[in-house]
């Protein structure tokens, strides 16, 4: 699942997401979601988010939890 619908994005939420240093390579960092920084309910690029560890970059994928 990409990362453009705010809806989807929620604090806890395991993504991958590209970092702004990343972005030319397309390096995915993974984490969990701390914060959601986009307001609007959709960006093209990916909803920005700060992860728990401190991180700020676009979701580029949400994990899909196996239950």
């Amino acid at each position: 699942m990409n990362g453009q619908n705010r809806a989807d994005i929620y604090p806890g939420l395991e993504v991958d997401i590209i970092l702004k240093k990343d972005q030319r390579s397309g390096k995915l960092t993974r984490g969990i979601v701390k914060d959601l920084l986009t307001s609007a309910s959709f960006h093209s690029r990916g909803i920005k988010v700060r992860l728990e560890d401190g991180q700020v970059g676009r979701v580029a994928e949400i994990i899909e939890d196996d239950f």
